[in-house]
């Protein structure tokens, strides 16, 4: 006869990541050093005499953001911070190299303001780290954040601030300082966006009758929706952007369909875009154009900006022409708007492929942040933000590949641009802080400031 042994309940270390997360962004700082020698051999046959200059003012930034992870959020997610430092890097000198085919120095180039650029979004992000130290109180201001983004994306129509740059009222011009306030205005609706499904979601996933086996809601449950699409095809219309209105209507969309699981919505939401855009492409001579180039870019009379990003491309090839020694200046806007034409032509498929995974890989820790949290709000809004990157580089790449219609959105943490960075790097202090919660041993957590509970099927789970 054999006696039971007693058990003992041992407590379950968990690891911070910090180590890893150093050793990555080291190595993510080693990965732009040799890019920026390249570009330097390639152009000049040459050192860069200015190389550690350079790489040691950008690798400072990603390590003093990585010291104030270990201050105030030791156990977020080792791999975003890495992720964002390689794609800021890889981007900051290919406009570099850009600036040095066009002749431009160091002190007139566009590499040393987006550099400037660069320093202030990570301070931002750290800010928004030591601000935001439990991302549940943002929910109190679910409706400022409305408020806010709302009028972020009108500013571009006011008379005096507001600027029109290559046919699209986007920007917003204060003294030298010219912004583009929608890369703000999206993370202040996906605030708005978490808050109120959160609080909503059971009404528009219970609640509303089966057609055709999909789950139709009631008439007053598609206000929301229709608020959005209207806002997205206001845009469309007076901003002359398709790639904003995309943008911001897919966010909710794809926030929509998270918070209620249901197919539906995702259908109805899709039936009405495809509705806005082509009713303004019915009424609208800008839209046409659009869509005239991205059916037939080649047509002579028109714009050849779609047909050069995709000589540039072909050019390139399967390993590209290497770095330095292709020719994106002929390509229009190759620091910003095309700024993955310019590298498909350098690195070709396989080096933009790699960027794609790269971006795969930063939209896949996001969601896994998502999935890791432990309350309805954290899921909505790391989802949202991952889904805002995903889209995002889905509108600007489709474009330039003509799988849509071209647009003028920016690549997030590539292209030449502040309000982008700025963006983008507060984007990915969101995802730090909720990784940081969700990972973080529950000893050790903070009591709900909001009582925010979580969604009734992941209690019963």
């Amino acid at each position: 006869m054999t006696t039971a042994r007693p058990s003992t309940v041992t407590s379950l270390h968990v690891r911070s990541g910090r180590l890893v997360e150093l050793v990555l962004v080291l190595f993510a700082i080693g990965i732009v050093a040799l890019a920026y020698v390249n570009v330097g051999i390639a152009t000049r046959d040459a050192l860069p005499t200015d190389v550690w200059w350079h790489v040691g003012i950008f690798g400072a930034f990603p390590l003093a953001l990585h010291g104030v992870l270990r201050w105030r959020a030791r156990y977020a997610d080792p791999l975003l911070l890495p992720l964002a430092t390689l794609l800021n890097g890889l981007g900051l000198v290919m406009i570099h190299r850009i600036d040095v085919a066009r002749g431009l120095g160091a002190t007139e180039g566009v590499a040393s303001r987006q550099l400037m650029w660069t320093g202030l979004a990570v301070a931002m992000a750290a800010a928004t780290l030591v601000v935001v130290r439990d991302h549940r109180v943002l929910r109190r201001y679910t409706f400022t954040a409305m408020a806010v983004g709302f009028v972020l994306l009108l500013l571009p129509m006011l008379p005096v601030v507001g600027q029109e740059i290559n046919g699209s009222r986007l920007w917003v011009r204060v003294g030298p300082l010219s912004l583009q306030p929608g890369e703000l205005a999206k993370i202040a609706l996906t605030i708005f966006f978490a808050g109120y499904l959160v609080s909503t979601r059971d009404a528009l996933s219970l609640v509303g009758r089966r057609f055709l086996g999909l789950q139709l809601p009631r008439a007053r449950d598609l206000g929301p929706i229709l608020v959005a699409w209207g806002l997205s095809v206001l845009i469309l219309v007076l901003q002359r952007d398709l790639g904003s209105s995309l943008l911001f209507f897919g966010l909710f969309v794809a926030v929509l369909y998270v918070a209620t699981e249901r197919t539906s919505w995702i259908v109805i939401g899709m039936a009405l875009f495809v509705a806005g855009a082509v009713l303004a492409w019915q009424l609208f001579g800008h839209v046409q154009q659009r869509v005239t180039l991205w059916l037939d870019p080649f047509a002579a009379g028109q714009s050849d900006q779609v047909a050069k990003g995709l000589m540039g491309l072909a050019h390139g090839g399967i390993f590209g022409t290497g770095l330095g020694e292709g020719y994106p200046t002929i390509t229009y806007f190759p620091a910003s708007d095309y700024i993955v034409a310019s590298f498909g032509e350098e690195l070709g498929m396989i080096g933009l492929f790699g960027i794609l995974v790269l971006y795969g890989l930063l939209v896949e820790r996001g969601l896994r942040t998502a999935i890791g949290a432990r309350e309805g709000f954290g899921k909505l809004l790391a989802a949202g933000m991952s889904f805002t990157v995903a889209l995002q580089v889905f509108v600007i790449v489709g474009g330039i590949t003509r799988v849509i219609p071209l647009t003028g959105l920016t690549t997030p943490f590539l292209s030449s641009g502040g309000s982008s960075l700025l963006a983008n790097w507060v984007i990915v202090a969101l995802l730090l802080r909720i990784s940081d919660h969700a990972r973080r041993p529950v000893s050790e957590r903070r009591q709900d400031p909001t009582k925010d509970l979580a969604h009734p099927r992941e209690v019963a789970r």
